[in-house]
């Protein structure tokens, strides 16, 4: 369980490094990565916004970080409590019983907001 729990440290604070470097990198130069589908099509995927939204959450805009994103804005507390959730499974070294009774359904209907949204910002 040790090794497991310096395993996670370790990733999480790459992780942690990674994005405030990037927050500094597109703070004080603006460069921030581009949408390719954006770029091809000149209309927003589900996914444009995610940066501006978590920088905008970083610095307390919560107003701000709704409207880059307004779907990444919901689902970010679901999102981080899964992957918390998973982290502690691994550490524990225990099986999913919780995620596993989730109906396809569900994931299915998820993919299709996720999609909706993705069409319906660009109307």
């Amino acid at each position: 369980m040790k090794q497991r729990i310096i395993k996670v440290v370790k990733i999480y604070l790459i992780l942690f490094i990674i994005f405030i470097s990037y927050y500094f990198i597109h703070k004080f130069t603006g460069f921030g990565i581009p949408c390719p589908f954006y770029k091809l099509t000149g209309y927003k995927c589900p996914g444009c916004g995610i940066t501006h939204c978590l920088f905008d959450i970083l610095n307390l805009r919560f107003k701000e970080a709704f409207n880059d994103n307004q779907l990444v804005f919901i689902m970010l507390p679901f999102i981080v409590l899964y992957y918390f959730y998973q982290t502690y499974l691994y550490i524990y070294d225990k099986k999913d019983q919780i995620l596993v009774k989730i109906p396809k359904v569900f994931k299915i209907t998820l993919l299709i907001i996720t999609l909706l949204f993705g069409v319906i910002r660009n109307i």
